[in-house]
């Protein structure tokens, strides 16, 4: 497939881009900062903008299956919210329909999911910005008429891609482990390129 990754050069990004070239997918990396993606390969296209610029964004986007979303914005947040807003109106204009944006467990109905930690210290003070902006983030993306996937994962670890892990839980589930690894994210979402099962769902992810 013809994809095109936003937060190419972030550390879910990465590991997209990366886990796409090898499954044989044609790969656009959009990122702020072009030196950031590394490598080179021929089934990759690094395009260098701001996920902001409605032209920049419209242009890219054009000729693509899918495209998915990996922004970061640290622990205040700010710009998941207005540039999904902005993918989601070029592909409104582009007639690209799939979409797989990350968010973060804990968002939604997934918050009976977390435990104290996460849920009043976390999320509640320390990282209340970045966890407003999702919110916002995935209220853009369910308001779209688009063939939407929204992935909420539990806290980020640097461990391999294992294929296994728990996906789909309920909103009330408190037996996962709250974490997964960059790379069991990214086959995640690949993973979805080939499925419909959570098609305009918002399935969580977790060990």
């Amino acid at each position: 497939m013809k994809i095109i990754v936003f937060g190419a050069s972030g550390s879910i990004g990465r590991q997209v881009v990366g886990q796409a070239i090898e499954q044989g997918h044609d790969v656009t990396a959009f990122t702020r900062d072009a030196s950031r993606v590394g490598g080179s390969n021929p089934n990759v296209r690094v395009v260098e903008g701001d996920v902001l610029d409605r032209a920049a964004v419209t242009s890219a986007i054009a000729g693509h299956d899918a495209v998915l979303v990996s922004l970061g914005a640290g622990r205040k947040g700010g710009l998941r919210a207005p540039g999904t807003k902005v993918i989601i109106d070029a592909m409104h204009a582009t007639g690209v329909r799939r979409l797989i944006c990350q968010s973060t467990l804990g968002a939604g109905d997934s918050r009976g999911n977390l435990d104290f930690f996460w849920k009043y210290l976390m999320f509640g003070a320390l990282l209340r910005g970045a966890y407003a902006d999702h919110q916002e983030q995935e209220l853009h993306v369910r308001q779209s008429d688009l063939d939407w996937t929204i992935v909420r994962p539990g806290a980020f670890t640097d461990g391999d891609r294992t294929g296994h892990y728990r996906h789909g839980f309920a909103g009330d589930d408190r037996t996962t482990q709250l974490r997964i690894s960059r790379a069991d994210v990214a086959d995640f979402m690949l993973r979805l390129l080939h499925e419909e099962s959570y098609l305009r769902g918002t399935p969580a992810l977790s060990y």
